[in-house]
């Protein structure tokens, strides 16, 4: 399809319902707007993170800490996007602050030189450059060992060892892994739902009355091309625009409750937060202009714990990001990914997360699955839409102001329509085991036994502080981050016992899942997606050296012997008959 081409005729064209594949471009207008509802469902996630980092550097009511921690927060995010969909993976995927690192950061401030000093003598004698000093002190630190686990990240990648043990994974590895992603964050949907129940609910309801039921609608509207100049076309509205219909409404209605004052004025009331003008104070202290830069507050520092906690949660996040790139392949109905892909992502995570500590944003950035997960609701996988998702939010972050606007939206909004983005995500982590043999009592019992323990673990870890004593702080920090990561115990478990329980590859779901993904022939229903790099790769090509580099689109990949069967080209067909008579 042509750059800027209205699409209603080819609704549902791509596999699962894809209005706008991967590689289609919507019309700037409907570029806009499509991008708009992606980042303003990733809103909630990611700025919830400088509030609870104030809290941890000791500037609770320092407005100006938040304020630089909000804006820095979203130019990354905006910075990490547009490198990621552009260099890195390609696919529609918005990065956004982890929350994985929080746990890592609660132990270093833990302690003692760390620790908050007295508030009162604080504020009785210390100038502006003091109380600066507080928490930027404690930030140097983070700094420094979020760059420092960053880069064992991107010497992941660029390695191609994350690719290569890949190789080795079925969908009994990826099933759990994708699930979990989505079940193990209805806890983070809760939160943002008990501030109001009803306000949530609207949401939801709206978001699927939209989706499902109204989906079919398509309305007339003015519209001009080329060929046909002026002309009124017909579009699938509500199912393109789901989320940014349900925001738009729900936020009306609080606003109107707000201001006949239904909602309780009182910030130590659960619902006060479903007020729209709960956060105007933001509005006011975030400042017109904001240009991070590195090391605006000082040189980092590093410290062995500090690395070590990190490290464990950087691993934690490129696990999440592997099951989400294989899970926004299956709902953009695209090719999925090849090795030197999802090299390139991982390395292009960690780069950004070197990035996000050099300007001093306190956390690492990682794959949203709530926003893959819109993509199955709002049928749009564009690549150019979340492009300028990443450009709207870098453009929030360096004009504080705008940015300020799009934080006023009420939490059980964000909430109702995250449950039902994590519930999509789970339900796409569900249906890969549609290539195993479901009949199977090895199968069911290795996803049965992977899925409760990973809600399990973490949970009891949450409930149980300090439950694990090794005797050494830094083994316990590592094994507490990466037990307390559901889609990690999950996926580690289903990794094992797939691999040692004995069962044929078909029984496994290892035939069918390596057709699906290499085959020519089961890939020609999916849209064909270009995760090569643009412009660049026709040169590459001819530079032979390049195919040994992991990262590189020319790479050659190590055929390793799996499943009784050494992996083939494309082309190459399977003996299926033999497979299944050889045993791992």
């Amino acid at each position: 399809m042509r750059e800027g081409e209205d699409k209603p005729q080819e609704a549902g064209a791509h596999r699962g319902g894809i209005v706008y594949g991967v590689e289609d471009v919507p019309s700037p207008h409907l570029c806009f707007l499509f991008a708009l509802q992606q980042a303003l469902l990733c809103l909630g996630s990611t700025l919830s993170i400088p509030f609870i980092l104030t809290e941890l550097l000791c500037s609770r009511d320092n407005a100006d800490a938040r304020a630089q921690l909000l804006c820095i927060t979203m130019f990354m995010c905006g910075v990490a996007t547009i490198l990621q969909t552009t260099t890195g993976i390609r696919l529609g995927i918005i990065q956004g602050g982890s929350h994985t690192f929080i746990a890592p950061i609660v132990a270093m401030m833990s302690i003692q030189k760390f620790r908050c000093p007295d508030v009162s003598a604080l504020k009785e004698n210390a100038t502006t450059t003091d109380r600066d000093e507080v928490w930027q002190f404690r930030l140097r630190e983070i700094q420094g060992n979020l760059m420092l686990a960053s880069v064992t990240q991107v010497v992941l990648g660029c390695t191609g060892l994350m690719g290569f043990f890949l190789q080795f994974i079925g969908p009994l590895t990826i099933a759990p892994t994708i699930s979990l992603i989505g079940l193990s964050l209805t806890a983070v949907a809760a939160d943002f739902n008990k501030i109001h129940w009803g306000i949530s609910m609207l949401t939801l309801v709206v978001m699927v009355a939209c989706s499902l039921y109204l989906g079919g609608f398509q309305i007339p509207f003015p519209s001009y091309s080329r060929e046909k100049k002026c002309h009124v076309t017909k579009y699938p509205f509500f199912q393109l625009m789901p989320v940014l219909i349900s925001i738009i409404v729900s936020w009306v209605l609080c606003h109107v409750l707000t201001v006949t004052d239904v909602f309780p004025n009182n910030v130590t009331s659960v619902s006060y937060y479903a007020r729209s003008d709960a956060r105007l104070d933001v509005l006011d202290s975030m400042p017109w202009f904001y240009f991070p830069y590195p090391f605006q507050f000082g040189m980092p520092t590093f410290s062995a714990a500090g690395y070590v906690g990190m490290l464990a949660a950087t691993l934690s996040s490129v696990i999440e990001s592997i099951g989400d790139y294989f899970a926004c392949a299956r709902l953009s109905g695209a090719q999925p990914p090849p090795i030197h892909a999802l090299n390139r992502g991982i390395a292009t995570e960690g780069f950004s997360s070197i990035i996000s500590g050099m300007v001093g944003a306190g956390h690492a950035t990682t794959s949203y699955s709530g926003n893959i997960g819109a993509i199955g609701i709002t049928k749009v996988a564009s690549r150019r839409v979340f492009q300028v998702a990443g450009l709207i939010l870098l453009v929030c972050g360096i004009i504080g102001k705008f940015g300020a606007v799009l934080t006023l939206i009420p939490d059980p909004i964000i909430g109702g329509s995250l449950t039902v983005v994590f519930g999509m995500v789970a339900a796409v982590g569900i249906s890969v085991l549609q290539f195993t043999d479901l009949g199977s009592t090895r199968n069911l019992t290795i996803v049965a036994v992977s899925i409760i323990l990973g809600l399990m673990v973490p949970q009891w870890l949450q409930s149980n502080p300090g439950a694990i004593d090794t005797g050494s702080r830094d083994l316990d920090q590592v094994l507490e981050v990466l037990l307390g990561t559901a889609m990690f115990v999950g996926g580690i478990l289903g990794f094992i016992l797939d691999n040692t329980v004995p069962g044929t590859p078909e029984e496994r779901g290892l035939i069918k899942w390596r057709e699906n993904t290499y085959s020519s022939e089961s890939t020609q229903e999916l849209t064909p997606v270009q995760y090569e790099w643009p412009y660049v790769t026709k040169y590459v090509e001819k530079l032979k050296c390049c195919s040994y580099f992991p990262v590189s689109p020319t790479f050659k990949e190590i055929p390793v012997v799996c499943c009784g069967t050494r992996d083939r080209p494309p082309d190459t067909e399977v003996d299926v008959e033999t497979a299944e008579n050889t045993d791992l």
